[in-house]
């Protein structure tokens, strides 16, 4: 938390990056290949900018150790979040949820078919992870290569992937119009603005700013039901820029056209001040962003499952 104040201070918004397939694409396990899921991108992406790394590769302790790898000395692991289901009998007067159990939101429905004595929850597991540039030891060379080579075959094209964006924002319900220079979105008619194509500087960059449009009328009190009405200088609407900021990432993520921003944020004051007077802020507004993010452009299915004698461990169980 204090790192990413101390970014927000400087002017500088690490989430946002462009899209590069090879050398800043999907964040996977350096190890089995899987994709790093759910609010992990977010970590992720937080993590590789503040060490200034260009490899979106990862694994924990003991996954270092068993491919004869060790973090370098004075580095510092990424914390990002496992889910760990639940169930078990309802018990009267239970605690409510805490901000990291709202993370997952198939929780709900995974409740709703159980027995009504049964309860099911999610709750999350801190897992520490180590990133590429951290690590030492012969094989790394060859591991890289490996996770470079195969995001290399995976690699979509240009048109390919913006095309793929367009198909799904395009198909979002709430109405759209360009022109203008602001983009913004109207509660009041569920209508997105955009400025005109041209008028960005890359299609990245278009693509970008319509998905966080995108997530703000996610918040409409047809879907998802946010509060939106707070006006510019409050608090409350900072805090639904950033659920937008950060739902963005993940939408970006997802279909793989990054989320390098055409405007820049003017409310990082107000970011840091709340971060700072609430701490558990960050979790319920990645809670959220996930949510809008889930509603828009659902995770698909990872295609890609663990090589051959490199399956995941369960990092949650290891012991350092």
């Amino acid at each position: 938390m204090h790192a990413l104040i101390s970014l927000l201070e400087q002017g500088t918004v690490p989430w946002r990056r462009e899209w590069d397939p090879v050398s800043s694409g999907h964040h996977v396990n350096l190890r089995s290949g899987r994709r790093y899921r759910g609010v992990n991108p977010i970590l992720l992406t937080l993590g590789m900018h503040q060490r200034g790394s260009q490899l979106p590769y990862w694994c924990g302790w003991g996954e270092a150790r068993s491919l004869g790898l060790s973090p370098r000395q004075g580095s510092h692991a990424v914390m990002v979040l496992r889910p760990q289901r639940h169930q078990g009998q309802k018990r009267a007067g239970s605690a409510a949820a805490s901000p990291a159990d709202a993370l997952d939101c198939g929780a709900g429905a995974d409740e709703r078919a159980l027995p009504p004595e049964l309860h099911a929850w999610v709750s999350y597991c801190p897992v520490p992870v180590f990133n590429a540039a951290d690590l030492v030891g012969d094989a790394l060379p060859a591991l890289v290569q490996r996770r470079q080579a195969r995001a290399q075959v995976a690699r979509r094209s240009e048109p390919e992937r913006l095309a793929g964006a367009e198909a799904v924002l395009a198909s979002w319900p709430a109405a759209i119009t360009h022109g203008g220079e602001r983009a913004c979105y109207l509660p009041a008619c569920d209508r997105i603005v955009l400025p005109p194509r041209c008028a960005f500087h890359s299609a990245g960059a278009y693509y970008a700013t319509w998905a966080h449009e995108v997530v703000h009328s996610s918040g409409h009190s047809s879907r998802l039901g946010r509060d939106l009405s707070g006006l510019p200088s409050s608090d409350s609407y900072a805090r639904e820029e950033l659920i937008a900021e950060l739902g963005s990432v993940l939408i970006g993520d997802r279909l793989e056209i990054g989320s390098d921003l055409a405007n820049h944020a003017s409310y990082l004051s107000s970011w840091i001040s709340q971060l700072r007077e609430r701490p558990p802020l960050l979790l319920q507004v990645l809670s959220d962003a996930r949510r809008a993010a889930d509603l828009i452009a659902p995770e698909q299915p990872d295609s890609a499952r663990a090589e051959p004698g490199h399956g995941e461990s369960d990092p949650c169980r290891e012991s350092r």
